[in-house]
C-alpha cells in the first residue's frame, strides 16, 4: 500500500473537497491541523483532541530532536506510541527554524548551523539529518528540508532561499526514499515575488513528492501580500496531489486559502489565542477577560456543543483568567480547537453542497467586524 493516497471528490471553482489516505488513518479535506510542537498540543490530551474530531496534528522535528532526543523516540518506537496518538501526524522539517532562530545561525550549501533555544548548543541540520529525524519520529507526512527567507531580507535573499530549497528538496527526497517509505511533501518558497514562486513551483513540482506546500507565507508580510501569493500559486500547484499552506489558522484566511485550492493548513492560532483569553466563534472573536463578562451566565457560544460550552459560563471562565488559573486556558483551548474542527466540517459540507462561496462570504463578513479583542 502507498504511504499516501489522495482523491478530489468535488470542486467549486478552485476550491476542493478531498480525501487523503495515510498510514494512521483517513483525513477529510480541507482540514485544519492543530500544532503539537513538543509531542503535545498545549493544554489538551490526545483524548480531548479525538473527542473534538481532530484528524491530524503537526509536530516539529527540530524541537523533538533536541528534547527528548532521538534515543528516547526510538525507545518508544516512534512519536505515535510516545505521545499515545494513533491518528496521522505531519512533521515540520526544521526549515522554519532557519527563519525563526537567527542567533548563531550560519547557512551553507550543505545545511544550516542552528543554535538550540534550550541550551545554546550548536547543531548542523542537513536535509539528510532532517529526514533521519523524521524517519525516527515515524510521522505519516514528512516535510522536505527548506530555507524559509524573511520577506524583509529582500529579493536576492529570497532567490537564494529558492535555490537552496530546490537543492535540499532533491537531497531530502533521495535520502528519505533510501531509509523509509513515509509520504513526503516538497515546499515552494519565493517570499512575495511571483517570478521566484513560479521558479520554485516549476522546480519542486518536477520531483516525485506525495504532496506540495506553500512555505514562507504568514511570516510577517501584510495579509494582502499573503493572499496575492496564494491566488497566484494555489491553482497552479499539481492538481493530483494534496496542497498544504504552512501557517494559516484564522477563519477569514482559511476560506481564502480554500478558495484558491488549498487542502491543508496548520497554525498555533486556536491554542495560542485561547491562552490569552480569545474565544473564536461563528459570531466572530472576543476576549473573555473583558469586564463585561463578569456576571455573564451564558456559555462562550450558546450553539456550541463542546465540553466547555456545555458546562461553563463566560463569567466563570473570565474569573479563572482573572485569577490566572490554568483551567481557564484549558477550557478556552478546548472550545477554540472544537470551533476550528467544526469550521472544517462546515467547510467540507459547503463544498459538497456547492455553497462554498456563500459560506466564505459569511465568514469574511463576520470576521471583518471589530470585536473587543
Amino acid at each position: 500500500m502507498d504511504s499516501l493516497g489522495f482523491e478530489v471528490l468535488r470542486k467549486e471553482g478552485h476550491a476542493r473537497r478531498g480525501r487523503i489516505h495515510l498510514t494512521h488513518g483517513v483525513v477529510e479535506t480541507p482540514t485544519f491541523m492543530p500544532v503539537g510542537t513538543n509531542a503535545n498540543v498545549k493544554l489538551v490530551t490526545p483524548h480531548v483532541l479525538k473527542e473534538n474530531n481532530v484528524q491530524i496534528i503537526l509536530s516539529n522535528a527540530f524541537h523533538l530532536y533536541l528534547k527528548p532526543g532521538l534515543d528516547v523516540i526510538r525507545q518508544f518506537n516512534g512519536l505515535h506510541e510516545f505521545m499515545r496518538w494513533d491518528r496521522p501526524i505531519l512533521t515540520d522539517s526544521g526549515g522554519f527554524q532557519v527563519f525563526s532562530l537567527k542567533r548563531g545561525q550560519k547557512i551553507t550549501d550543505d545545511g544550516v548551523w542552528i543554535m538550540s533555544p534550550i541550551d545554546g548548543s550548536k547543531h548542523f541540520i542537513t536535509p539528510e539529518l532532517s529526514m533521519e529525524i523524521q524517519a525516527t519520529l515515524g510521522s505519516d507526512i514528512v516535510m522536505a528540508f527548506d530555507y524559509c527567507a524573511d520577506p524583509k531580507d529582500g529579493y536576492e535573499e529570497s532567490k537564494k532561499s529558492v535555490k537552496l530549497t530546490t537543492k535540499w528538496a532533491k537531497r531530502s527526497l533521495e535520502h528519505l526514499r533510501d531509509i523509509s517509505n513515509q509520504a513526503i511533501f516538497g515546499i515552494i518558497q519565493g517570499a512575495i515575488y511571483e517570478d521566484l514562486r513560479e521558479m520554485s513551483l516549476n522546480e519542486i513540482a518536477q520531483m516525485e513528492f506525495n504532496g506540495f506546500a506553500m512555505g514562507g507565507l504568514s511570516v510577517g508580510e501584510p495579509r494582502k501580500e499573503t493572499i496575492k501569493m496564494v491566488e497566484f500559486l494555489g491553482p497552479k500547484m499539481p492538481e493530483d496531489k494534496p496542497r498544504y499552506f504552512m501557517g494559516g489558522g484564522s477563519p477569514d484566511l482559511l476560506v481564502d486559502l480554500v478558495a484558491n485550492g488549498v487542502d491543508m493548513f496548520d497554525s498555533v492560532f486556536p491554542t495560542r489565542v485561547a491562552r490569552h483569553g480569545l474565544a473564536v466563534t461563528w459570531n466572530g472573536k472576543f476576549n473573555i477577560r473583558s469586564a463585561r463578562y463578569k456576571y455573564d451566565k451564558t456559555p462562550i457560544d450558546e450553539n456550541c456543543n463542546c465540553y466547555t460550552c456545555q458546562n461553563f459560563s463566560r463569567g466563570y471562565i473570565r474569573h479563572l483568567f482573572d485569577r490566572q488559573e490554568v483551567l481557564g486556558q484549558i477550557l478556552l483551548t478546548i472550545h477554540d480547537i472544537h470551533f476550528l474542527m467544526e469550521f472544517g466540517e462546515k467547510l467540507r459540507e459547503s463544498l459538497e453542497n456547492s455553497t462554498f462561496e456563500m459560506f466564505r462570504g459569511g465568514i469574511k463578513k463576520v470576521y471583518e467586524k471589530n470585536f473587543d479583542c
